[in-house]
């Protein structure tokens, strides 16, 4: 007789609760941070169940979690062997996000259950980990997965809400206390908590050959994890739709052994401390092979502005005349890539090109001009084409491509993520994922996985004003944190609240000009877009001053000054040496001192990029002025309504290279 999951999931709700009042058959561990702040407090009888302690502070109450396989029914988790170890070791990502170096320093400890089934915990000074193993040469299915998290006392949420497992994974960050979360509320990962004064960070990583995890409120303080099962009739509803018509009694189905994805608990006593945190990549299994040849960069992007150029002796739209516009531009400003998004081909049919496009001389015009190309497809389409199409594309010299609209993140779309990564990387082509699930730590798998979507980002400003200076406050501490993501910052038109008007043709963004121009500081995305038309940007040679020299990965990243949807003031060192500095604010008005510690020995020039005195009604007013800095210097900035500001630091003396 099947157990169903609710059934199973208030057994060991029980089981836990009772684990608490007595020790009786338990069987009892203890793992410690490598510097002791972190505890997790183990105990196994008939279920397995874990409490977390920061600072000698409960953080997480007693809580479920198990594993529900066709190898295993009703399992009694007795322990065959357990080994605890530690390891100290750098990284050095193919690919710099927040940093050039990584250090990955953990305490472990690896629980043998006599089935054949171990449980992996690993414990770091900012978080824990753990995740399943299950060695076996026979196939079998995974029933479900139990992942409590019961919050300790009252506490706030930022709940990504969703309403099914068909989205694409873009979400405001709703309030709710803790205990409002009843089981109504579904949310997509990651999501954020504050329990304790204590930011928690829930996500995971490692996400292959499996369901993605979601979190579901249990409405008694807590949430626990849900997830999608597989699907047993799909239907294609459209050129990029497939519909799960109905799914099986399994989350999935596999063939042998295998290690399972990591759930993620990043922990911050300050807010700021979430924005060094890189526990997705650490946990991210290592990649295999040559990812030299990955190249970052910027991209100029045509989609969000409906190609409305002007100032032009052609006709504007998707033609080779606009495309060689935007790559002259590329070329002028030194950024790397031009995408093409929809429109460059039939969406049913990627080998046939829209009329007065030739991607083929497009790619030779590229390279002339030392710009590369990018192309957008359907993930549908690409799906069924997929050989035959990236061959193509590596004839013509396209280097990457941007795949859109999958909305999903049971196994059998999980593993169309991986089949693509693996082509691409074949033919050296870089990866952008859109209509996407959050990142889970593939960019160490598969580097050329260079950024995705996953979030509410400035595509939505076309349509309507909730994209707010809020919102994009909040974005570092919750999705970028789980990777880099594509928010397509750059917009040009910049107004205050009062003055917005959703206009597609001719988008705007809420907030100054020095938040947008922020958000090249503040957000991390190795494939980091321009978002707006190179008209506008010609006009605008100041702004280009900065936005033609701002990388898009970083050697170092020092945050400063940071509160979860309200502020944040971060600095990141270029590998020349330079340092950057962004900030941004919510509607608040602000002052906010720069402390330049981080800085090295010697005299630096910033220049500064910041909101003017009409900034609060102009949005798109903002001043530049120069100035000497050292490491003891001290320097206050004024932030308007919805403001920002950005400043570049060079050794002075030191040959520019931008």
């Amino acid at each position: 007789m099947m157990i169903s999951k609710s059934r199973i999931y208030l057994t060991l709700s029980i089981l836990c609760a009772l684990a608490v009042q007595t020790a009786v058959a338990q069987q009892k561990y203890v793992l410690l941070s490598p510097d002791r702040s972190i505890e997790i407090r183990i105990s196994l009888s008939d279920s397995i169940c874990y409490q977390v302690f920061l600072d000698q502070k409960e953080i997480l109450q007693s809580s479920a979690i198990g594993l529900n396989t066709t190898l295993n029914v009703n399992p009694k988790w007795k322990v065959k062997s357990s080994l605890k170890s530690s390891h100290r070791e750098i990284l050095h990502p193919v690919v710099w996000q927040k940093s050039k170096d990584v250090p990955d320093i953990y305490n472990q400890l690896l629980l043998q259950f006599s089935d054949g089934i171990s449980l992996e915990w690993k414990a770091f000074d900012n978080g824990l980990a753990w995740r399943w193993v299950v060695s076996t040469k026979r196939p079998y299915k995974v029933i479900d997965e139990v992942a409590d998290f019961n919050f300790h006392g009252t506490g706030k949420s930022w709940f990504p809400q969703e309403d099914a497992f068909f989205s694409h994974n873009e979400r405001e960050y709703k309030p709710y206390r803790i205990d409002e979360l009843n089981p109504a509320k579904l949310a997509s990962l990651p999501a954020l908590f504050e329990v304790q004064q204590t930011k928690v960070l829930l996500t995971e990583s490692d996400l292959f050959n499996y369901t993605g995890m979601w979190i579901r409120g249990t409405g008694k303080g807590g949430v626990k994890a849900v997830f999608p099962k597989y699907p047993k009739l799909k239907k294609v509803t459209s050129d990029r739709d497939e519909q799960v018509v109905e799914r099986e009694d399994y989350i999935a189905m596999l063939k042998t052994g295998q290690t399972f994805p990591w759930r993620v608990m990043m922990m911050a006593r300050r807010d700021k401390d979430i924005l060094q945190n890189q526990l997705p990549y650490l946990l991210g299994r290592p990649a295999k092979g040559d990812f030299s040849w990955v190249k970052p960069g910027k991209v100029q992007w045509d989609w969000w502005h409906y190609n409305n150029i002007s100032g032009v002796d052609f006709k504007a739209g998707i033609n080779n005349d606009t495309y060689k516009y935007y790559i002259d531009f590329a070329s002028k400003y030194g950024i790397e890539y031009v995408l093409l998004d929809e429109g460059w081909c039939d969406t049913r049919d990627l080998l046939n090109q829209s009329p007065g496009i030739d991607i083929g001389e497009l790619a030779q015009y590229a390279r002339s001009k030392h710009v590369d190309l990018l192309l957008w497809s359907s993930w549908l389409v690409l799906d069924k084409q997929l050989d035959t199409a990236l061959d193509q594309f590596e004839k013509w010299g396209i280097k990457g491509i941007k795949v859109d609209f999958m909305q999903r993140d049971d196994q059998d779309m999980v593993n169309y993520y991986e089949k693509v990564a693996q082509a691409a990387a074949k033919r050296h082509m870089l990866v952008d994922f859109h209509g996407a699930y959050k990142p889970t730590g593939w960019s160490r798998t598969y580097p050329n996985i260079m950024t995705s979507e996953g979030v509410m980002g400035n595509e939505i400003s076309k349509f309507s004003a909730a994209i707010t200076p809020g919102h994009t406050a909040t974005l570092p501490f919750i999705r970028m944190a789980a990777g880099p993501m594509d928010f397509t910052p750059g917009g040009m038109l910049n107004v205050q609240k009062d003055a917005f008007a959703a206009i597609p043709s001719e988008p705007m963004t809420l907030g100054t000009r020095c938040n947008q121009m922020a958000m090249y500081v503040v957000f991390e995305s190795p494939l980091q877009m321009l978002c707006d038309i190179p008209t506008h940007y010609y006009h605008e040679p100041q702004t280009m001053e900065f936005l033609k020299s701002v990388p898009v990965v970083w050697a170092e990243t020092v945050p400063l000054e940071a509160k979860v949807g309200e502020y944040v003031t971060m600095a990141r060192k270029a590998k020349n040496g330079d340092w950057y500095v962004g900030a941004m604010t919510d509607w608040t008005a602000r002052k906010i001192e720069l402390d330049f510690s981080f800085l090295g020995n010697g005299e630096y020039e910033m220049q500064l990029w910041k909101d003017g005195k009409n900034a609060d009604r102009n949005a798109k007013d903002f001043n530049i002025e120069t100035i000497k800095v050292n490491r003891n210097s001290r320097y206050t900035i004024d932030m308007a309504t919805g403001g920002g500001f950005v400043a570049r630091i060079a050794v002075i003396g030191r040959a520019k290279t931008y």
